[in-house]
């Protein structure tokens, strides 16, 4: 009696491996694949190789999402950067022409002797004939020294002050204007 239990028990067929199985591991899905392989027509509707098959289709699926989330995490980082670099572009284009408009209003005004704005407004103008303007020096050597000891270019013998030449500044180039505002912007982040 005791043999033909053993004998029943091992008879019975082991029920076929399932897709989550196959899934978890590996080894096993490979070597279901290989067998499964070896003759299609015959294993073609075999349960456990419709499960391999399925598996196969599920761990693709899976990798496919994760490669498809990071493409779209690093096209949102490019993306970010992007619209970093052209406000900082705007910015340092509209600075540029704060500056420009700043500096040409200085020198109207300094053709009529007047100083020009503070950068928080206008001020009440002093009483006197003084020159009220900030100059730059110019290279020539005759220049004239007002009141307050500002140095002036010396003019066709008015009493206004002139304009020699174009002021000493630098030209900055836009890109290195981009570069100030980003280092800018990066160092407030920082903070």
């Amino acid at each position: 009696m005791l043999g033909v239990a053993f004998v029943a028990a091992c008879s019975e067929e082991i029920p076929p491996r399932s897709t989550a199985e196959f899934v978890e591991n590996p080894i096993m899905l490979e070597a279901a694949l290989v067998r499964c392989s070896q003759d299609r027509s015959a294993t073609r509707y075999d349960a456990e190789c419709v499960n391999a098959r399925q598996a196969i289709s599920q761990i693709e699926a899976k990798e496919e999402a994760a490669r498809r989330a990071e493409h779209d995490e690093r096209s949102e980082s490019k993306r970010q950067a992007l619209r970093r670099t052209q406000e900082a572009a705007a910015q340092a284009r509209r600075r540029a022409a704060e500056a420009e408009r700043l500096r040409e209003e200085a020198e109207y005004l300094a053709l009529f002797g007047a100083a020009p704005p503070p950068e928080g407004g206008y001020q009440e103008a002093e009483t006197g004939n003084l020159p009220q303007a900030v100059i730059p020096a110019s290279e020539s050597d005759s220049n004239v020294t007002s009141g307050r000891g500002d140095t002036l270019p010396a003019t066709d013998g008015g009493n206004a002050p002139g304009i020699v030449g174009e002021p000493e500044t630098q030209p900055i180039s836009d890109l290195e204007s981009i570069r100030d505002e980003l280092q800018r912007r990066n160092d407030e982040g920082a903070n």
